[in-house]
């Protein structure tokens, strides 16, 4: 008999083992909060190519080559995120830069989307999680955590 592949509340089960997981090295508080963060911001990034996709099927678009592309970007950077956020559970030191740098390019789309379109209610949640990330990144304990150097 072949084996099943894990449903979806299998995989949220375990993510949310590792982010409370206490293994021989602790995980400071803040990197589980900011691994929580980053897989909300995952989910976000999901639930919007799912819309885009949707849209695409059911509306007209002005380019469905455009509009597919925008939603397989949005998958790939929810895939990145994911594997960002099981590394700062590993705590590992190198998941650490791709996520500020993703957080640092999120910062001016929260911008552009909550003040020059006016849609703050798509602006200001990216604009709050992604300074919360970055905060939560460099506090103490999340510092001490990762920037241990990397045993040869």
């Amino acid at each position: 008999m072949g084996r099943r592949a894990p449903s979806v509340e299998q995989h949220v089960l375990r993510w949310a083992a590792m982010i409370a997981q206490t293994g021989e090295e602790p995980i400071p508080v803040q990197l589980r909060a900011a691994a929580g963060v980053v897989v909300a911001q995952a989910a976000a990034l999901l639930a919007a190519a799912a819309v885009l996709i949707v849209k695409t099927v059911t509306g007209h678009p002005d380019s469905v080559a455009r509009a597919l592309l925008g939603a397989a970007m949005a998958l790939l950077a929810m895939l990145v995120l994911l594997a960002c956020a099981r590394g700062l559970l590993g705590l590992r030191w190198t998941a650490r830069t791709p996520v500020v740098v993703l957080e640092l390019l999120a910062l001016p789309v929260s911008y552009s989307l909550g003040f020059q379109a006016g849609l703050m209610v798509y602006g200001a949640p990216i604009l709050l999680s992604a300074l919360a990330v970055l905060y939560l990144l460099f506090t103490p304990p999340a510092r001490a955590a990762l920037d241990h150097e990397p045993e040869t």
